[in-house]
């Protein structure tokens, strides 16, 4: 009867540890995409459009994706995403992004990966428990900058459009053939067993406190982007005269 006590005690205990340790990681991981964001959207002639961000149906941000391989690539990461809803932007679900490619690549790289979500049909597949890019979502490299040129086609039918910084050195970064999926162990080490992703994400469970900074990124990352456009026309408009 000890021994099982015992046993039982001793499973607890490592239980209570994995969901400690998980949701420490789920934290970290929100406090890191918030940094990614910030830092990006700092860059002034290098950060995402104002048009693009008020064209989002929702944010995905991966911080420090590992890409590296000899020939063969692989890539790897996790990362949270919001979308849009009438009341603001909903509580982060968290993903994670896995996958193979093939080219001539030599080294390891980490790369810090936003994507912008920018239909109704990107947006389903999130939702969705798994997703590729390329088969079944399609995707581009994104505009950068303050504006999004008007000649540009990123409105079109694509569905997610990339964005990422790079840390290292690495050739031939895409997401092509990426395995998008939900991260069941994040989720329910911050929102419990009854969550779902989808209601996450739809706006039916409220943010908890650790995702607020995050999500003010999100809010105020349009704003920032405005604040800088107009910046740059007042200084267009001096130069003139």
């Amino acid at each position: 009867m000890k021994k099982v006590i015992f046993v039982l005690a001793m499973l607890s205990l490592g239980t209570l540890c994995w969901a400690g340790s998980a949701r420490e990681d789920a934290t970290d991981r929100l406090d890191s995409a918030t940094t990614v964001l910030h830092e990006i959207m700092g860059m002034p002639d290098k950060g995402i459009p104002e048009e693009v961000l008020e064209h989002a149906k929702c944010v995905a941000v991966i911080p420090h994706m590992v890409k590296g391989g000899f020939v063969f690539g692989a890539k790897g990461g996790k990362g949270v995403a919001t979308c849009r809803t009438a009341a603001g932007w909903s509580a982060p679900a968290f993903i994670t992004i896995s996958g193979g490619s093939w080219g001539l690549q030599i080294g390891v790289e980490a790369v810090d990966v936003v994507l912008i979500i920018q239909n109704d049909k990107g947006m389903q597949r999130l939702l969705s428990s798994n997703f590729h890019v390329g088969a079944d979502a399609s995707a581009a490299a994104g505009p950068v900058g303050r504006h999004a040129e008007a000649g540009t086609d990123w409105k079109m039918d694509i569905e997610i459009l990339t964005y990422s910084r790079a840390k290292g050195v690495f050739a031939g970064l895409t997401l092509e053939g990426a395995s998008i999926r939900q991260d069941n162990d994040s989720r329910r080490a911050i929102y419990g067993r009854a969550v779902t992703t989808r209601a996450l994400l739809l706006g039916k469970v409220p943010a908890p406190a650790v995702a607020q900074s995050f999500l003010a990124e999100v809010h105020g990352a349009k704003a920032q982007a405005v604040a800088e456009g107009k910046a740059e026309e007042k200084a267009k408009e001096k130069d003139q005269k």
